[in-house]
């Protein structure tokens, strides 16, 4: 049997080492650049939902107009699917003559909407008698038009838009003056009576010479009237 010579052995070891340190420095080098990307993506996948999550919650957002009897009136931010109330505490809390009754504070609102709080004994009798759903709909207004709630036949509120544009107190029927917020069937059939007596309206603000349309009533309709 051949026999290696010392020479021979401690080339023979020599090789063996090369080849084990080179194997040893291929799997650390591969394992760390597979550390490395793993890393990276992680890095890259949480950088990636944290855009996410902030683009999910400035869509979560809402903004409305909140105005009458709270204590700051504004613009304010709320989260999606507030309520009445929720913008109420925005603004503040209410005022001490704020007029509740006639709000539901449950109502859930949308972007762009502008919510009037009425203060106490501003509207007229004839016109909560004339009401036949949610008063909160007097109070309410949208950028398309007014927020109607209305009872379904389980007596549960529910928000309906019932305009797209401006109503024309000039041309509009009794129905169509209706939708305008605290504009009830006796009211409307006053402005009607106004047209035929006094000839159009020349101006929105001749409005107020109607009985039953004071300012507070006009601040509420004139964005959504026109001649």
């Amino acid at each position: 049997m051949y026999e290696f010579n010392k020479k021979q052995k401690i080339i023979i070891v020599v090789i063996l080492s090369i080849i084990i340190i080179a194997f040893l420095y291929y799997i650390y080098t591969k394992d760390k650049s597979t550390f490395i990307s793993s890393e990276e993506l992680k890095v890259e996948n949480t950088t990636e939902k944290e855009t996410e999550e902030v683009k999910e919650e400035e869509k979560q957002k809402i903004v409305v107009h909140v105005s009458g009897a709270v204590n700051k009136e504004g613009i304010v931010e709320l989260e999606a699917d507030s309520r009445i109330s929720d913008a109420i505490d925005k603004a503040e809390g209410l005022a001490e003559n704020a007029d509740t009754k006639k709000i539901n504070l449950a109502f859930k609102l949308e972007d762009g909407m502008k919510i009037y709080i009425p203060k106490i004994g501003e509207e007229e009798s004839e016109e909560v008698q004339e009401s036949t759903g949610d008063e909160t709909s007097k109070y309410i207004t949208s950028s398309s038009g007014v927020v109607d709630t209305q009872e379904n036949e389980s007596g549960k509120n529910i928000g309906e838009k019932t305009t797209t544009g401006k109503v024309n107190i000039n041309t509009a029927s009794q129905t169509e003056l209706e939708t305008l917020p605290g504009i009830g069937p006796a009211t409307s059939s006053k402005i009607i009576s106004y047209r035929k007596e006094n000839g159009k309206f020349e101006s929105i603000e001749e409005i107020k010479e109607v009985s039953g349309i004071g300012d507070a009533k006009f601040e509420n309709i004139k964005e959504l009237i026109c001649i």
